[in-house]
């Protein structure tokens, strides 16, 4: 009876060390990514068409991106097409494939660089697209704070590349990787000349990442990304 009792054991044992293996091949077991991420912060999205694709402000044209929700273990792999404001920034077909539903931001995430490149440029590096910095003629200076319509400043932009926006809720306000907590920021749209001023709450993976109601003060009607835009600092 002794006997039998640990053979019962041994083979139970056996059972479950293959069911745990089973399991794991199948994708029951954590699915995060092992490496470090390449990028800090929530990973958002453009409206940009397409296939999947992502843009950056640090890694060049071509670079190859794993982006994985750490939420629901879903992945997409993209290429980098262009410059943007944000480490990387998906477009609308890649977070498809990765967002939760009725989610537009994954806060918890992992990206990779799968082309086996070195270390990321600074912030910023990517170069500025066109017209993005620039005044427009005849502008009359000075943006209300809060989002009165202005000219677009003749200063250089401290952001290069689109800006976009989270879900957040709240007040106007905006997230950066690269500016501290508190900072004041303007941010104007050079295509309709619309600006609003707003204050860094926190960190996130873009120079400038505007809340939702900061967005709704600068977009156009439709868009969710803001291309030709003036970022400035205010002291």
């Amino acid at each position: 009876m002794v006997r039998r009792t640990h053979v019962l054991a041994a083979g139970v044992a056996v059972v479950a060390s293959a069911v745990v293996a089973v399991g794991t091949g199948l994708g029951f077991a954590e699915t995060a990514p092992a490496r470090q991420s390449v990028c800090q912060g929530s990973v958002t999205f453009s409206a940009e068409g397409g296939g999947p694709a992502a843009t950056s402000d640090r890694f060049p044209v071509g670079t190859r991106l794993r982006v994985t929700n750490l939420d629901n273990g879903r992945a997409v792999t993209v290429v980098v097409t262009g410059p943007s404001g944000s480490c990387v920034l998906l477009n609308a077909a890649a977070m498809d494939l990765v967002r939760e539903p009725g989610k537009n931001v994954v806060r918890r995430n992992v990206v990779e660089r799968l082309d086996g490149g070195g270390t990321p440029a600074q912030p910023g590096g990517a170069p500025a697209q066109p017209g993005g910095a620039s005044a427009q003629p005849g502008a009359q200076p000075g943006a209300q704070p809060g989002g009165a319509t202005a000219a677009p400043p003749a200063r250089p932009s401290a952001c290069q590349g689109s800006v976009t926006f989270s879900a957040e809720g709240g007040a106007p306000a905006a997230t950066s990787d690269r500016f501290p907590v508190g900072t004041r920021l303007r941010v104007t749209n050079l295509d309709n000349g619309r600006a609003v001023t707003v204050a860094v709450t926190g960190p996130s993976g873009s120079c400038v990442l505007l809340n939702a109601a900061a967005m709704e003060l600068v977009r156009e009607p439709g868009k969710n990304v803001v291309r030709r835009n003036v970022v400035e600092v205010l002291r």
